[in-house]
């Protein structure tokens, strides 16, 4: 048993899609499927905060807000509020079926969402380089017409797919709910927190104040797992176990690695930014600073990683 240790979990946006049934009653259907991976380990004594990502459902947002916005004159929705919203309901379908599934195992059925700010650095390098793709695709010509409604925006061509608005995707510094997240910890909840990154916001002063912008969720699922104190940080991806060489005969699965042998790894290029590269680097930052284990690993591995030493494991020495 854990003894009450705590462990934060990331869970991916695209996870709670199967099929490609992106529909909510789907959506919810794939939730509970996960959920009960996260039970398993809640049994086994631990206490959990659940991390989860938005991308496709900050998506499906922007592309409705697009449609209503040209079809009828209705306002658009800011980046923002679209991944304050994504917060609420994935909280929300992670939090019932939690409740649900530790009532169902005669648990204690305390879960409970909390819509998080992060706040960011305006000085932050990205601001002058966004390179995160947001909303749908245009031809050129529309491009021309939503650069002037929208002057502030940035347009670039993705993948000879078409043009779309690329945003900034600066780094966590604080995460302004904390304390909220701690109470609620000691107090017997299990908290879904940091969704998606949490909400972007600066510090003008004399308030915070929002952006448009996206905080990759696994940075900010590593700042809240170190700031808690964490004994260990799980990440949930689409594979078993974390490989270098991925998709050659070379292909070697990494299952106990420690965090310099990690680095080098990182450093020649084995993981992609788009793909592996954040949850590695979210892994090796959260041992560089203080942590003790972090776990890659699938969802529906989550049980035997934890407590049988599935996935891979990722250690200070």
């Amino acid at each position: 048993m854990a003894d009450n240790k705590l462990a934060v979990i990331a869970i991916g946006g695209n996870s709670l899609i199967v099929d490609n049934k992106p529909a909510l009653p789907d959506q919810y259907k794939a939730v509970v499927a996960t959920v009960k991976h996260i039970v398993d380990v809640i049994e086994q004594g631990w206490r959990v905060l659940v991390t989860h990502g938005n991308g496709p459902q900050v998506g499906y947002l922007l592309l409705r807000s697009e449609m209503a916005l040209r079809h009828a004159g209705l306002h658009p929705l800011p980046l923002l509020n679209c991944v304050a919203d994504t917060q609420g309901n994935n909280g929300f379908m992670i939090q019932q079926a939690l409740g649900n599934e530790l009532r169902r195992r005669g648990l204690p059925d305390k879960s409970a969402t909390v819509v998080t700010q992060v706040e960011i650095d305006p000085n932050d390098p990205k601001f002058q380089d966004p390179d995160k793709f947001v909303g749908g695709f245009y031809t050129a010509e529309e491009v021309e017409k939503l650069s002037r409604e929208n002057p502030s925006w940035i347009m670039r061509e993705d993948s000879n797919r078409g043009y779309r608005r690329v945003v900034p995707s600066p780094k966590p510094v604080k995460i302004i709910e904390m304390d909220a997240l701690r109470i609620m910890l000691d107090n017997g909840y299990n908290v879904v927190g940091g969704g998606g990154g949490g909400i972007p916001v600066i510090w003008t002063g004399d308030g915070y104040l929002g952006v448009d912008a996206v905080i990759d969720k696994d940075l900010t699922s590593r700042l809240i797992a170190n700031s808690l104190g964490a004994d260990l940080f799980v990440i949930s991806t689409g594979v078993d176990t974390v490989s270098i060489n991925f998709g050659t005969p070379q292909q070697e699965e990494l299952t106990k690695v420690d965090v310099d042998t990690l680095q080098k790894h990182m450093d020649d290029g084995q993981f992609p930014k788009g793909s592996m590269g954040p949850k590695i680097q979210a892994a090796i930052d959260f041992i560089r600073q203080g942590g003790k284990e972090v776990i890659i690993t699938s969802p529906a591995n989550l049980g035997k990683a934890i407590c049988e030493g599935a996935g891979t494991h990722i250690l200070a020495h």
